[in-house]
């Protein structure tokens, strides 16, 4: 998946995440995290938006997250969201991403 713009999932609401996706003209993803719970979910919150986006087949991006406490499940949802807005793709294969093990 190729990331061709900038787009955005999520709100900054209670239990929410709010995540950027931007292309990036270095190979890889960077993630860019504020939590407040940074110290106890930070290292998992950035492990399953990197996981989601190699899912995706995502090579380069730049991810920005604001983090209100959501869970996992949410997380994964607002990334695939933001990434397929980024891609420009409008149809999502839910059955495919319901199988991923993240």
């Amino acid at each position: 998946m190729d990331i061709k713009q900038t787009a955005v999932a999520g709100s900054l609401e209670s239990s929410d995440i709010m995540v950027t996706v931007n292309p990036s003209n270095a190979e890889g993803i960077t993630i860019q995290l504020e939590s407040s719970v940074e110290k106890q979910f930070g290292q998992q919150i950035r492990k399953v938006i990197e996981e989601t986006l190699k899912h995706l087949d995502v090579k380069a991006a730049a991810v920005e997250a604001v983090d209100k406490g959501a869970l996992d499940c949410t997380i994964q949802a607002r990334t695939i969201a933001a990434a397929h807005r980024a891609a420009q793709i409008e149809a999502y294969n839910w059955k495919e991403i319901d199988s991923w093990n993240v």
